[in-house]
């Protein structure tokens, strides 16, 4: 497919302009960051499962009426999804202590947490992606009362669907993070689950050994990314079991 104009490019993909109205071209990079981008490296083959993953995910939760951005997969770093108006907002379910809120409440890492806990995140670079609680998010308009409803609705749907589906392969799912988007019918609006659910975006641990398959192998140097990212596509069956990652090419 030609390359159309470039729209935006973050730290893991580049969004160029879709082929019809309403619609973009997602692109998956090899780039890996972490600590809000102190961290870099390039994963050969990483951008190549996240896409694969992503629309595993996508797919699973549309099949279950959980509304997605995702149209299609059209080759093995780019996706075809719906344009949508992005909140500004990082939502966080955690299942088990883990990451920041060990560090900030003092909770030993693996607790399991009395029941999911959403938090929510201020998307801003350059700020850190501060965490916000529903005060702000009302006070500073980023979404109404009844957006707020929809989207603990849509974490906990899609928690419910993720920790089932991970755990029916011997995968815990610790906490991950989902970006929401507004997508406009007419005068009427509606959410959809946005960007993308991989394991850049979700905290993965084998169930009998605890062994990571998310992105702290990276972030605490635990290893080879690709190896802990394709171990997660082999179990869902979204690569063979005796599959190996070639090196891919960047499409230019």
């Amino acid at each position: 497919m030609a390359r159309r104009t470039k729209i935006y490019e973050g730290k893991a993909k580049v969004l160029y302009e879709g082929p019809e109205p309403g619609t973009i071209v997602q692109y998956f990079k090899d780039d890996a960051t972490a600590f809000n981008a102190e961290k870099k490296d390039v994963i050969d083959g990483k951008g190549v499962l996240n896409n694969r993953l992503s629309e595993f995910f996508m797919n699973g939760l549309q099949a279950i009426g959980i509304p997605t951005h995702f149209i299609k997969r059209l080759n093995m770093r780019e996706q075809l999804v719906r344009k949508c108006e992005i909140i500004p907002l990082e939502v966080i379910v955690r299942n088990y202590a883990a990451g920041s809120i060990s560090k900030r409440l003092g909770i030993e890492e693996g607790t399991q947490m009395p029941r999911p806990i959403i938090e929510y995140c201020y998307k801003d670079d350059s700020l850190g992606d501060p965490l916000v609680t529903e005060e702000h998010i009302a006070a500073f308009g980023w979404a109404s009362q009844q957006d707020m409803e929809d989207i603990l609705s849509l974490a906990l749907r899609v928690n419910d669907f993720m920790s089932g589906l991970m755990l029916g392969v011997g995968i815990r799912l610790v906490d991950f993070k989902i970006e929401i988007g507004r997508v406009y019918e007419g005068d009427y609006q509606r959410l959809v689950i946005a960007d993308e659910i991989s394991p850049d975006s979700c905290r993965l641990w084998d169930i009998e050994t605890g062994r990571k398959l998310d992105k702290d192998v990276f972030r605490r140097d635990l290893g080879n990314l690709t190896d802990a990212y394709s171990e997660v596509a082999r179990r869902l069956g979204v690569l063979p079991k005796t599959a190996q990652m070639p090196k891919p090419t960047i499409v230019e």
